[in-house]
């Protein structure tokens, strides 16, 4: 999840076969989280995430209890990498292609994967340059397996230097060459950048400089800003868009940003209340659920994954347990409305 807020929002933002990829960018998912002692099992987990009318989910590594309760549930897959695990997907093509062979040929068609995603949220940091070359080496060993998913990792938006407003975004300097490298890859086989968009981070950093009905998605009564002639009533629009510039300044013009993260916790800070989770996450799912992009992107419709599924106990204390749309007795932690 992302840790770092950037200054400038915080301060101005008032297979074996080939049917294995089903990727439809836009839509609904949820990030399924296993960091905690008390949690159902994954065939009632996925029962749930059914029953309540969301069609795909992110999981962090590959869990063969979780892949396996996937099967034919229609549900399409982010499957992540281990952090820890690049290194060696990087440095050795067997490595993924053991990956490959474990994790995705062996479930396939059963589960519908719609991304691998090659790390998350190392880049800037001491696993970032081995990224690419493990993307390029994952890549390498789907196609090996003739398997057809796209290949990425997962960004905070910690990568921007500057963001504000979103028409001056760029990398930051320890992000843009690695960055540089990824988005050309992205570009070239039209795969998508998976970014966590946090906007209740700055807010509670700077809740008198940030508008709260900006920052909660209120878009009908919130104060926006304006960048030159495009209007956010949202900051989760305006870091989209910051995103897409700094991507398309490095040639990633026709590079999609799918959002793998975005919440807001219930609990363990004095603006993380329940009345805020319900509004922010309520205002996600009718965002998504509208179609529409954002303002620089209008035509391409928003993929967003609710972090997360469960409050976790095994997680750090704090808001860190409170993230989830559900008690891990399954009961709901405030009411959703997806349509």
């Amino acid at each position: 999840m992302a840790r770092l807020v950037l200054i400038f929002f915080i301060v101005a933002c008032l297979k074996t076969a080939a049917p294995a990829g089903t990727s439809s960018l836009g839509g609904l998912g949820v990030n399924y989280g296993l960091l905690g002692d008390n949690l159902p099992t994954p065939d009632k987990v996925i029962d749930l995430i059914k029953s309540n009318k969301i069609n795909k989910v992110r999981i962090f590594e590959p869990k063969q209890a979780v892949l396996q309760a996937l099967k034919d549930s229609n549900l399409e897959l982010a499957l992540g990498t281990r952090n820890e695990d690049l290194q060696s997907l990087a440095t050795d093509p067997s490595a993924a292609t053991k990956f490959v062979q474990e994790n995705v040929v062996a479930y396939s068609p059963g589960v519908k994967f719609s991304y691998i995603t090659l790390g998350n949220e190392v880049i800037p940091g001491q696993y970032a340059n081995f990224v690419f070359d493990a993307m390029q080496n994952m890549q390498n060993a789907l196609k090996a397996a003739n398997v057809n998913v796209p290949v990425s990792t997962v960004v905070a938006t910690s990568v921007l230097g500057s963001s504000y407003p979103p028409s001056n975004a760029t990398f930051g300097q320890d992000a843009s060459a690695v960055m540089e490298k990824i988005v050309s890859f992205l570009q070239q086989n039209q795969y998508p950048l998976l970014a966590n968009v946090y906007t209740c981070f700055p807010y509670f950093a700077e809740p008198t400089n940030i508008n709260a009905d900006y920052a909660l998605g209120n878009a009908n009564v919130a104060k926006g800003v304006t960048d030159g002639s495009i209007h956010y009533n949202t900051m989760f629009d305006a870091m989209i868009d910051a995103l897409y510039v700094a991507m398309e300044k490095v040639g990633g013009k026709d590079v999609k940003l799918v959002v793998s993260e975005t919440g807001w916790p219930s609990a363990g800070v004095n603006l993380a209340t329940m009345d805020n989770a319900k509004a922010y996450v309520n205002n996600v799912i009718q965002r998504v659920s509208s179609g529409k992009g954002t303002p620089l992107r209008p035509s391409i419709p928003i993929e967003a994954y609710i972090f997360a599924m469960f409050n976790e106990n095994q997680k750090p204390a704090g808001t860190e347990q409170n993230f989830g749309l559900f008690y891990p007795d399954m009961k709901p932690v405030y009411p959703v409305s997806i349509a």
